[in-house]
């Protein structure tokens, strides 16, 4: 970590009242780290809005809002999201209760709203382009980006004695490239793709997988598990990829209940987010309303 600097409110940022948690929050990114943000946020009232790709690449797609991009709708943990087109359909969302997921890769849509509150939650280890201005209160999860520079407010995603930080000044940690120890497996408990296709599962989230099981076909060829357990993430049908991506996700602890359920990561970031959100509230104050 970067001259991390969690203390508080900047030196002189003057007091006000408190964003009003009927606030428009905007979310670049639905994956299941995105989505244990979203879920934390609308559960503590804000409205959601989420932008995301035409194909989302989330192997997590029953614990991920994206979800709703392939299949119109998806509820998780009782919270419910659902696919939309345009302003009016992001309206009746909101007007219902439910986290509106826009198929919007550039956020163009996204930031036509006026969210008071923008989170990137893409996780691509850069910035792909969030700026500081594009909303009064501009936060970022993971390494790529700088607080006090091109965000508001960084949050760390690297497992560890970090996680869930809010860093006011500096960055995140680097990406180690290494996937997180699960039940004492790191990089052999991801599922990576043989070559470049289209994929095509024959296994279902949740399953029960040994080593050696056939899960997947990338243009035909095998997917195989290195390690037994549940079977916890798997991308979606027709998914096209790219050599050595990741494709799915083994869980050897063989839990059944967290293939269905949010992450202790995400929730801990979730809490980072909704923790920085009311800490830098105030400059948001006077921001562009956010009312579609």
């Amino acid at each position: 970590m970067t001259a991390a600097d969690t203390a508080g409110l900047e030196p002189g940022r003057a007091a006000a009242p408190a964003l009003p948690t009927t606030a428009l929050v905007g979310v670049r990114g639905a994956g299941d780290l995105a989505t244990g943000v979203i879920h934390r946020l609308r559960r503590a009232g804000f409205r959601v809005v989420a932008a995301e790709l035409p194909q989302p690449t989330v192997l997590r797609r029953t614990v991920a809002f994206a979800s709703a991009v392939f299949e119109g709708g998806i509820v998780v943990e009782d919270v419910s999201a659902v696919r939309v087109e345009g302003g009016d359909e992001v309206a009746a969302a909101l007007a219902g209760g439910q986290v509106a997921i826009l198929v919007d890769p550039g956020a163009e849509l996204l930031l036509s709203l006026g969210p008071q509150v923008l989170i990137d939650a893409t996780m691509a280890k850069r910035n792909r382009g969030t700026r500081r201005t594009d909303a009064p209160v501009v936060i970022a999860l993971g390494p790529g980006f700088t607080a006090g520079e091109d965000v508001d407010a960084v949050i760390e995603t690297n497992r560890g004695h970090e996680l869930g930080r809010v860093i006011l000044h500096g960055t995140a940690l680097p990406d180690t490239g290494v996937p997180g120890a699960v039940g004492g497996h790191t990089s052999d408990r991801v599922l990576r793709a043989p070559r470049a296709g289209s994929f095509l599962g024959c296994r279902r989230i949740g399953e029960t997988v040994s080593a050696g099981a056939t899960v997947a076909t990338v243009d035909g060829e095998p997917v195989v598990c290195t390690v037994a357990g549940i079977l916890r993430g798997l991308l979606h049908d027709g998914v096209e990829v790219t050599a050595n991506m990741k494709i799915g996700d083994v869980d050897p602890r063989a839990i059944p209940s967290h293939c269905f359920t949010i992450s202790d990561k995400a929730r801990a970031v979730g809490g980072g987010v909704l923790e920085a959100l009311l800490m830098l509230a105030p400059q948001a104050g006077g921001g562009k309303g956010g009312a579609p």
